[in-house]
Order: C-alpha cells, then sequence, then structure tokens
C-alpha cells in the first residue's frame, strides 16, 4: 500500500501562495487517481482536486477552480497542489489521497467512507489563511 506524507502547509495571509506536496513513501505512486481534499471543522472532507495519472486529466472543485493547480511528478513521485489567491475559506485541513473513486474528486466525504473506499491517505497539513 502507497504511504503518502504531505507537507507546505502554514499560515498565510489572504491572496497569498502555497504549493502543497504529497510524497509516496517506499511505494511508487502507481494509483489511477490521486488528489487532494481538505476539511474545515465541523464539516464534511470535501474534494479539490484530481488528477488521472494516465492521461494527465484534472478536476478542480467550484471553488477553487482558477486559484489552484494540481500537477504530479511521476520520476519523483510527489503529487503538488499550488494554491493561489487564497481566502480564508481555504483554511482547513488539507490530505493527498489515492485509490478512490472519481466521484469524490469534487464531492464531500462522509467520515465513514475514509477507509471503505480511499486507498490511502496522508496524515494531512494545515493550511491557515488569515491577516
Amino acid at each position: 500500500q502507497v504511504q503518502l506524507v504531505e507537507s507546505g502547509g502554514g499560515l498565510v495571509q489572504p491572496g497569498g501562495s502555497l504549493r502543497l506536496s504529497c510524497a509516496a513513501s517506499e511505494l511508487t505512486l502507481d494509483a489511477v487517481t490521486i488528489g487532494w481534499f481538505r476539511q474545515a471543522p465541523g464539516k464534511e472532507r470535501e474534494g479539490v482536486s484530481c488528477i488521472t495519472s494516465s492521461d494527465s486529466s484534472t478536476r478542480y472543485a467550484n471553488s477553487v477552480k482558477g486559484r489552484f493547480t494540481i500537477s504530479e511528478d511521476n520520476a519523483k513521485h510527489t503529487l503538488y497542489l499550488q494554491m493561489n489567491s487564497l481566502k480564508p475559506e481555504d483554511t482547513a485541513v488539507y490530505y493527498c489521497a489515492a485509490d478512490f473513486p472519481p466521484f469524490y474528486c469534487i464531492h464531500t466525504v462522509p467520515d465513514s467512507k475514509f477507509d471503505l473506499e480511499f486507498g490511502s491517505w496522508g496524515q494531512g497539513t494545515q493550511v491557515t489563511v488569515s491577516s
């Protein structure tokens, strides 16, 4: 099973940028569907962006479209999320994930589905957007 480790989170001001990284440890990231999710306090985890490794096709939640860019480096076994023009509502814990139904790329994920339908999750990295 692929082990995922996120990094790059932190505190930024509104309008600022961050780049998140998700490194696959020990194993090659060969999952067909990989992506980023986020969860704010009191809310369900939601899909932010996904990418299909085979053809590099991407999906974005409407709330981040035009501001976030997902990419991957297969040689480095790393997934990235470039976040620009950050807003306070982007504040959340961001998770990378692999091997899951593409439906969740732009939909919420009930807590009961975390382990049942997702092959791998990272531990999460906090992103806080505040002045």
